[in-house]
């Protein structure tokens, strides 16, 4: 196995893309939504990319990338068409010891990008090595079919579950035999079908009194009955 596997926490960590055309877009709304301080370097730029310095949501510098704009950033993409400059950014970030992915060329990245599948903090990752990005795209299709947002209450649930435990003062090491409890009782179904009676039920099963639905989880992660 080539690459290690790895969730990155990028939260307020200074990233940076070159290019704002179509793919770099895609790499730029994924790095806000995790949280990154991210500056945008390209000359052309997209719509969405536009707006979202139009916000104050990124920092844009349109103009040609300097070999001095990787200084001081945690991550580079390289989302360029040209092969010469891409070349040089990876050089760049190499030179300063910085993450790096230039995109569809894994040959000049000292880490690639999976394909995923989200729902919420649930998040599926499929990776080919960079050997078929396309293949990567089609299990990533067929994956999302598979799971729904259920996933995403699901793990919001056992999030808030964990909290009150911990609040409650429990041992961490007796938890994970009440999520096996919970999963196995059915929970994820449950929480599909929206059924708040059949959840607290469960809940207090496992957990006791004191664990209700409504209780612990945000509003806006309720289903209605």
């Amino acid at each position: 196995m080539r690459y290690y596997p790895v969730n990155l926490d990028i939260n307020g960590r200074r990233c940076l893309v070159v290019g704002a055309g179509r793919v770099g877009a895609r790499k730029v709304d994924t790095l806000v939504q995790c949280g990154a301080v991210v500056t945008v370097v390209s000359l052309e730029v997209s719509p969405a990319v536009a707006q979202l310095a139009a916000k104050k949501v990124i920092t844009l510098k349109q103009r040609p990338y300097r070999s001095s704009d990787v200084e001081g950033m945690f991550l580079i993409i390289g989302a360029t068409d040209d092969e010469t400059l891409n070349r040089q950014i990876s050089t760049d970030a190499a030179r300063c010891n910085l993450l790096c992915n230039i995109a569809d060329r894994p040959e000049i990245c000292n880490f690639i990008l999976p394909a995923i599948v989200r729902r919420g903090d649930f998040v599926l990752a499929i990776s080919t090595a960079g050997k078929s990005p396309a293949f990567a795209k089609h299990i990533r299709k067929r994956l999302e079919t598979q799971f729904g947002p259920e996933y995403g209450i699901l793990l919001d649930l056992m999030g808030a579950i964990r909290n009150k435990l911990l609040a409650d003062a429990h041992e961490p090491e007796v938890h994970k035999p009440l999520f096996e409890q919970l999963i196995d009782g059915g929970l994820l179904a449950l929480v599909k079908s929206q059924k708040i009676a059949q959840i607290d039920q469960l809940l207090k099963k496992v957990l006791g009194p004191g664990y209700r639905y409504q209780q612990i989880m945000p509003s806006n992660r309720q289903p209605q009955e």
